[in-house]
């Protein structure tokens, strides 16, 4: 039954223009509008678009500048960075060490300070022995020599009254003891 349909349209329209193949008043009404569209696409789209891509690549290539120029500051801000860093650690390390070194110097003042002062006590201290064991041996000898004369006067049985010949005995008697004690 189809078969039978198609032979009839065949038939019956078999006289009629091809809907595939154009006809060439068509194809000429084509090309002129193909050919007006065309050069106004060419005169007035085209260095629109040529213009915007040029103003997108100048504005891709200028923001590729700052981001360079901006990359090239900020190593430049690092490095003068890392520098006063460097310096600052530098600067403090020497800071350090010069304290450190008057740290010492004054510890090593007041060392020799304490000793000075030590020193002077001591010496100080050896005066005042020394002054007292020469009072001390003074009035000893005079104590002695006042001992030794009431003990002479008692075995004697006569009174050594005479201060200055009592003193001289006396210091006669321990000059030759302490003579033979050296």
């Amino acid at each position: 039954m189809t078969s039978q349909l198609l032979l009839k349209a065949a038939t019956v329209y078999k006289d009629a223009p091809s809907p595939v193949v154009p006809s060439v008043a068509e194809i000429i009404v084509g090309l002129i509008a193909f050919s007006i569209l065309f050069i106004l696409l060419k005169v007035k789209a085209v260095p629109a678009f040529e213009k915007a891509y040029a103003a997108r690549t100048a504005a891709i290539e200028g923001g590729i500048e700052k981001a360079e120029f901006a990359q090239k500051e900020a190593e430049a801000a690092l490095a003068a960075y890392t520098a006063q860093l460097s310096e600052a650690r530098a600067e403090a390390q020497a800071i350090r060490e010069e304290a450190r070194v008057q740290g010492s110097a004054i510890i090593e003042d007041l060392r020799s300070k304490a000793q000075e002062e030590a020193n002077r006590i001591t010496t100080a201290a050896r005066a005042s022995i020394e002054a007292e064991r020469q009072q001390a041996v003074a009035s000893l000898r005079h104590e002695v020599g006042s001992l030794a004369t009431e003990l002479a006067s008692k075995i004697v049985g006569e009174a050594l009254d005479d201060q200055v010949r009592q003193s001289g005995i006396v210091d006669r008697f321990l000059a030759d003891l302490e003579k033979s004690e050296k």
